[in-house]
């Protein structure tokens, strides 16, 4: 009996070894890769603006903290005083949005793609803070370009933090949320239901509870079929926001009626209460 007492020792430490082991790999692995897994930039560079959108052009935003980021400049249509500047999810880059920027400018606003640093080829590493730098960047250029026209915010999915948290600081005429979360932890959550994300994540991008101190109509667009952003989240951002709702039937978080499908552009278009076309033609 003695000597198997240490054998059952030996066991049951083992036991205890293996399964703290299984239980702090992974939460060592998300403490560790979280940016990697939240920021999945498109390290690509594009080709010319004007090879995907016609009339666009490249241009490059100069960030506080020192970075040159290009991004794509589409200047809006003869007679048309309005820009829409728009913040990417958290994937790709500008290139995945030229069809949104074409069909936007095809109504007649100017339109800012901007690809966040690390992104498109763009210097950086992504984080937070580094988004809403980079987002400051690209409004100081348009109100130098076109200082007098009206600047609608649309966020996509993690865009639509930024956005969120660029309208506190510099107000636009009006933000467009597309498919926007409650709070990054919110999303994280329910990828990861067994792990303590919020206490881990170091990038929070909160929406629910800074929107509602926007000063600015807001409209939230969401997909009926949103599979990566629970539809409640929006649902509960638009609450808090006061904001006219756009829901788009059968539409999963990357489908193209969702990035740059008519019910969204028309969304964006009406967003500041102007008219759904804008300005009397390019060229």
């Amino acid at each position: 009996m003695d000597r198997a007492r240490p054998r059952v020792r030996r066991r049951v430490v083992l036991t205890a070894v293996t399964l703290v082991t299984v239980l702090l790999v992974p939460v060592a692995a998300l403490w560790l890769l979280q940016r990697r897994i939240v920021f999945q930039p498109g390290t690509t560079r594009p080709g010319p603006a004007a090879a995907a959108v016609p009339g666009a052009r490249d241009v490059v935003l100069h960030t506080a903290d020192g970075l040159a980021l290009d991004a794509w400049y589409l200047p809006a249509a003869a007679g048309c005083a309005r820009t829409v500047l728009v913040a990417p999810g958290n994937a790709g880059s500008r290139a995945d949005r030229a069809a949104l920027a074409r069909a936007l400018g095809g109504r007649g606003p100017g339109v800012l793609l901007l690809d966040y640093r690390g992104y498109g080829g763009n210097p950086g590493a992504p984080d937070e803070p580094g988004l809403l730098r980079d987002a400051t960047a690209a409004v100081e250029f348009l109100r130098a370009e076109v200082p007098g026209h009206r600047l609608t915010y649309f966020g996509e999915s993690l865009g639509g933090a930024v956005v969120v948290a660029l309208a506190r600081r510099f107000s636009p005429a009006a933000v467009v949320l597309r498919s926007p979360f409650t709070e990054l932890a919110a999303v994280a959550a329910a990828q990861f239901p067994r792990l303590p994300v919020r206490r881990m994540l170091w990038d929070t991008f909160p929406v629910h509870g800074a929107v509602g101190s926007l000063d600015v109509p807001v409209t939230v667009v969401h997909g009926e079929r949103d599979s990566l952003v629970d539809p409640a989240q929006s649902l509960a951002v638009a609450a808090a926001a006061g904001a006219r709702v756009v829901a788009v039937p059968g539409a999963d978080h990357n489908d193209a009626a969702l990035a740059h499908g008519p019910l969204v552009v028309d969304a964006v278009m009406r967003a500041d209460g102007g008219a759904p076309e804008c300005g009397t033609g390019r060229g």
